[in-house]
């Protein structure tokens, strides 16, 4: 199981959306705030949907180590998880809109948010490789 390299890619992905509970993307003043705030945005944002596909995404990854006795299945679900992580992007940048543009920046942390899905399609690609030549194996047999 640790010797497929992706078990290391999927690792990483759920390590970094972990992180991304914590760690910021993006921060400044939102609009229409009368007290002007310093607000940062992560993974455990006021947003419900952020913080429920980042979880998603983080246990997701986690889980999928383990299955790698099936790996069409895990290929499948490797994908799902990647377009959740792309789709939780999408949801940062909507999220983005609610605040000052001259008042608020990316963070260097927002780094992590756009390396899961790069791990998670490094993984499918693992998991591919290891498909076809499990199958060029059973093809000599």
């Amino acid at each position: 199981m640790i010797q497929r390299i992706q078990t290391v890619w999927l690792l990483l992905a759920s390590v970094f959306a972990f992180l991304t509970m914590k760690m910021s993307f993006y921060s400044g003043h939102k609009i229409n705030d009368p007290q002007k705030l310093f607000v940062s945005l992560s993974g455990s944002s006021p947003s419900i949907f952020i913080t429920v596909l980042t979880v998603a995404t983080a246990i997701t990854s986690l889980v999928l180590i383990f299955l790698y006795k099936d790996r069409k299945m895990q290929m499948r679900i490797t994908a799902v998880a990647l377009v959740l992580s792309i789709l939780n992007i999408v949801l940062y940048f909507v999220e983005i809109q609610k605040f000052v543009a001259a008042e608020s920046s990316f963070d260097l942390t927002s780094v992590f948010v756009f390396v899961i899905p790069v791990f998670l399609f490094l993984g499918v690609r693992g998991i591919y490789k290891d498909e076809k030549l499990i199958k060029s194996v059973d093809r000599l047999r």
